[in-house]
């Protein structure tokens, strides 16, 4: 992995570091909107940028919308009987990206979010791995022998 190292200058010098990168098993991207055909092109746009990058996707999908309706009067005063009705749809898009280092995550997010298209919101959600601690791994018998009494 690379660090960014910032001097007086107006040049840009790259250290290498000795901490890992981090490994992320799954990585969703859940967007959302009120325009469908927006989402469309957001979506082709997202998957595009991930296959130039080299990022496999595992599936890209489309959850159920949500309706939330609003029913209220048409009168302010009476007339309880007119009614008038608002309906607000929100679409999806899901991506999931699987096996992808935190370097490749970093900058993949941060250029789709920078071309989100406005009234579109974005979730992510990562999956890391990580090593299993060495108290873990050691059986719990090794510490703790077996004492050959009958329990009553």
């Amino acid at each position: 992995p690379l660090a960014r190292c910032c001097c007086c200058c107006c040049c840009c010098r790259f250290l290498p570091t000795d901490e890992p990168d981090t490994l992320f098993q799954k990585v969703v991207v859940l967007v959302k909107g009120h325009d469908r055909a927006v989402l469309d092109s957001y979506e082709f746009f997202a998957t595009m940028a991930a296959k130039e990058l080299g990022i496999t996707m595992a599936k890209v999908f489309e959850p159920p919308k949500d309706i939330e309706r609003l029913t209220l009067l048409k009168s302010v005063h009476i007339y309880k009987k007119h009614r008038v009705q608002y309906e607000m749809r929100t679409h999806y898009r899901c991506i999931e990206l699987h096996h992808i280092t935190g370097c490749t995550a970093q900058v993949y997010l941060e250029y789709i979010q920078r071309n989100l298209p406005e009234g579109v919101a974005m979730e992510v959600t990562k999956t890391a791995m990580e090593k299993i601690p060495d108290h873990i791994l050691e059986p719990m018998w090794k510490d703790h022998p077996i004492d050959d009494k009958p329990s009553k």
